[in-house]
């Protein structure tokens, strides 16, 4: 996750008082300004940005309060400001990763009228922040068992309904599940009895995503998928009549299907039925006709207009007036532009953003997303695609540092195996006041993204900016199987999973060596969920590592595909093969099966409530390498699940991490406890 900076009312941390110019010391014994606390205050970025007439509203986090997400409005001319205190939490457990947790309109009487999701309990509430007696959040759904029972998400509001995604557990399994799409009434009278939800559709799909409505609420169109198939390999769009009873009739699918990956679908303000699709290998907007299902490319470009659909409700494209539709695209970094889809011309917002997150929202002309760059990082970006002016409108902040301490991504494409390009940001050590002897190459970590499917923006992060400004390089591979570079590209990954990231990851490190940017002799490889993997299966592969960082990972091929929840329960069928060659794969690609080839010392860090990658994972690691003498640190934290939320956690994380660093590498630093590792 990558940080946001503070509210400037909020104040900022004085910068340290800078040194004398040029002082040389060694790399990985810098001081810097940027301390573990800083840097874990403000992690995280806005998401599910929308509107409710010309307001803006989003989410956003809060680390320091238990890793609570927030809701934020900014009214039209005046600041942003939080909607709702704590400890109101506004974030769906959906699929475990979410779905947009929220929706809003105005009301008749005046005002907006919100409904959201609480994590706590999973309910979703109607709230009415401007009514004049002030009242509370009212439950609109029935309380269930916390982690299990109902969940919502993606939702829209629609007369006296919220139509959104029913996700129910059927019996105590991870993958006993059914998800369909559901009516709640407003009056709260589904808050005591679950038979006053209607469900609009049957569970014949595994996963859907919530309803789109058109602009004359005559139909509906969603997306929805099926095991084995994961988002990005094969989605269909559903369309059906929205009947005067409110009931959805005649659906059927008008685009998409097995080999064909519907990112969003949404409605045109003329009413007409725009989808992203990557049928020709990219992910560009399409125009469909109801009927026929003919779909017309309304941008052909070797770009990316869309992206992995991990959750319900991400947006790449927001349709404006005019027939204009606002698209986030490019290769590997998105970036802002307004499309006429009659003449084909693209136009890119002016301004310092470098990356786009899929948030697009719009009100009238204007539009609003979230963006960074690598001097700045996640904010609320307003454009006025008539005037062409872009500006930021929150979740913006002074910077908490000298802007001077942070660095600056070098954009790379690497040669891997059979000469395959591998594509990086290399981030060198950088300090304004320090450099390090002229005979000393700095140490590097390799840092492999999680998902797979997904990919690293080079944006300002200052988990990154913590290393580098101590003087230890970081260099994030985009390896094979990384979203942004097409179709083929994330393909290379298919059923190469301990294979191909391994050797991508490998490539870049060596090249970094051979050409005298790293030390060969202090490289390290880090990495969280699927980079977690990547790590661990790295150290059993190569010799190359000195040591690594591994977070909430997965180790156990055989047992992430019985262990994990619902929506990856089958994504190693893709990943690593089919389920009757697994067992294979598991014994010559798994780090708990090839426990023995490990030798470098490593980190394990765990949240001990991770419905994904459970403690399962790390507990057989251990298991499989006690009496084998090779050294480990092994850091379990309660109340965290997959990805730490928490500012504690990643402080004491970011912390150990650097401990590891300076023991294995021989740098000398007082401002970190050390870290215990274990041979036992």
């Amino acid at each position: 996750m990558k940080a946001s900076r503070p509210d400037p009312a909020a104040g900022a941390a004085a910068p340290a008082a800078a040194p004398a110019a040029g002082a040389q010391e060694p790399y990985g014994s810098w001081p810097s300004p940027l301390d573990a606390g800083l840097a874990a205050s403000l992690d995280g970025r806005p998401e599910y940005v929308g509107t409710i007439g010309p307001e803006v509203w989003w989410t956003e986090p809060r680390p320091a309060e238990g890793g609570r997400r927030t809701l934020v409005r900014r009214p039209a001319g005046g600041p942003a400001a939080e909607a709702l205190p704590a400890p109101w939490n506004v974030r769906s457990r959906v699929t475990e990763y979410g779905g947009r947790p929220w929706a809003g309109t105005e009301r008749p009487a005046g005002g907006p009228l919100v409904v959201f999701v609480h994590f706590a309990d999973q309910r979703m509430y109607a709230y009415e922040p401007d009514a004049p007696d002030g009242p509370a959040p009212r439950p609109l759904t029935p309380l269930s068992p916390v982690g299990g029972g109902l969940r919502w998400a993606d939702p829209v509001l629609r007369g006296a309904e919220v139509w959104c995604v029913l996700e129910e557990f059927t019996g105590p399994g991870p993958t006993e599940v059914r998800r369909v799409l559901a009516a709640v009434p407003l009056d709260g009278s589904a808050a005591g009895d679950r038979s006053r939800v209607r469900e609009l559709t049957d569970d014949r799909h595994r996963f859907t995503t919530g309803p789109r409505l058109s602009p004359d609420g005559r139909h509906a169109a969603w997306l929805v998928w099926d095991h084995p198939r994961m988002p990005w390999d094969g989605t269909e769009l559903r369309l059906a009549a929205v009947a005067a009873a409110g009931t959805l009739t005649g659906a059927r699918t008008v685009l998409g299907g097995p080999e064909e990956a519907v990112a969003q679908v949404e409605w045109g303000t003329d009413g007409s039925l725009l989808a992203v699709s990557d049928r020709s290998g990219w992910w560009n907007p399409y125009r469909v006709d109801p009927d026929s299902g003919a779909a017309v490319n309304l941008c052909p470009r070797e770009e990316e207009f869309g992206g992995p659909l991990w959750k319900p409700g991400l947006s790449w494209l927001a349709p404006l007036p005019d027939g204009l539709v606002a698209v986030l695209h490019g290769q590997g970094s998105s970036v802002l532009g307004v499309l006429d889809p009659e003449s084909g011309d693209l136009v890119d917002a002016a301004g310092p953003w470098t990356a786009w997150q899929p948030a697009l929202a719009a009100h009238g002309h204007r539009v609003y997303g979230v963006a960074a760059s690598p001097r700045s990082a996640y904010e609320v970006v307003e454009l006025d695609a008539e005037s062409g002016h872009a500006r930021v409108v929150g979740a913006a902040g002074v910077d908490p540092i000298d802007p001077a301490h942070y660095p600056e991504p070098q954009i790379r494409t690497f040669l891997g195996p059979d000469d395959r390009e591998i594509h990086a940001h290399v981030y060198p050590p950088h300090h304004p006041a320090r450099r390090a002897p002229a005979d000393e190459l700095p140490p590097y970590v390799i840092w492999a993204h999680g998902g797979p499917t997904d990919h690293v923006p080079p944006v300002l992060d200052l988990h990154i900016a913590y290393f580098t400004s101590r003087g230890i390089g970081v260099a994030e591979v985009n390896y094979g199987g990384s979203t942004g570079y097409g179709r083929a590209y994330r393909e290379r990954l298919r059923e190469q999973w301990g294979v191909v990231d391994v050797e991508d990851c490998a490539a870049v490190a060596r090249a970094l060596a051979a050409e005298g940017t790293a030390d060969p002799d202090r490289l390290a490889i880090r990495g969280g969920s699927a980079g977690g993997w990547t790590a661990a299966a790295s150290l059993a592969a190569t010799d190359l590592y000195a040591c690594a960082a591994i977070r909430y990972p997965v180790l156990d091929l055989r047992g992430f595909a019985e262990e994990t929840h619902d929506l990856e329960s089958r994504y190693v069928e893709a990943l690593a093969g089919p389920p009757q060659t697994l067992a294979v794969r598991d014994r010559e690609r798994s780090p708990v099966a090839l426990a023995d080839r490990i030798t470098a010392p490593f980190l394990l860090l765990q949240g001990l409530e991770d419905p994904v990658c459970p403690p399962a994972q790390a507990e057989r690691l251990l298991a499989a390498l006690r009496g084998r003498g090779v050294p480990y640190a092994y850091l379990a934290f309660e109340g965290e699940g997959h990805g730490f939320r928490r500012s504690d956690t990643m402080v004491r994380a970011l912390e150990a991490e650097l401990a590891l660093y300076t023991r294995v590498f021989g740098i000398e630093r007082t401002d970190v406890p050390p870290l215990r590792l274990d041979t036992s």
